[in-house]
């Protein structure tokens, strides 16, 4: 595989978030993420996105960070909110979302950030996993759906 940094807004990046859209309104039935998303966030070194390409060149995962600081949606200063980590079903369980995760982790720590956090559904039990086997704990709640019952958030110092 090969991951490479792109623009949020890249033809490939909005091919995968259209696909983690429609998998999101499957799970929980509605119209997916709202959380407002803007490209400019995820441009170096405010932020980063990565897409994972398989060898005929496809767009296979995704995942990004930006940076966050304390806010009144529960940031702290020095948070790199992990953003549209997703891989296609059909290469999950392979390691992609690991490998990304760590790149991410490692540019946001190389950006000067301090803790990498994110948000999550209890109808994601494999991202929970994934996050908890790579020493994110439950945190305060954050962002746009701390107020739903169904968001589950994560924390880990950098």
């Amino acid at each position: 595989m090969d991951i490479r940094p792109v623009a949020f807004d890249h033809p490939d990046a909005v091919l995968l978030n259209d696909q983690v859209q429609a998998e999101y309104a499957l799970r929980y039935g509605d119209g997916g993420d709202a959380t407002h998303m803007d490209a400019a966030g995820f441009v170096p070194p405010l932020g980063l996105y990565l897409i994972a390409y398989d060898a005929q060149g496809r767009p296979v995962a995704s995942g990004g960070w930006r940076g966050q600081d304390k806010s009144e949606e529960g940031f702290e200063d020095g948070d790199a909110e992990i953003k549209r980590m997703y891989v296609t079903e059909g290469l999950r369980g392979h390691g992609l979302a690991r490998r990304i995760l760590a790149a991410l982790e490692t540019d946001a720590r190389a950006a000067g950030r301090t803790r990498m956090v994110l948000e999550t559904g209890d109808r994601q039990p494999e991202a929970i996993a994934l996050y908890a086997s790579s020493g994110y704990a439950p945190c305060a709640k954050f962002g746009y759906y701390r107020a739903y019952d169904s968001s589950r958030c994560y924390a880990k110092r950098l």
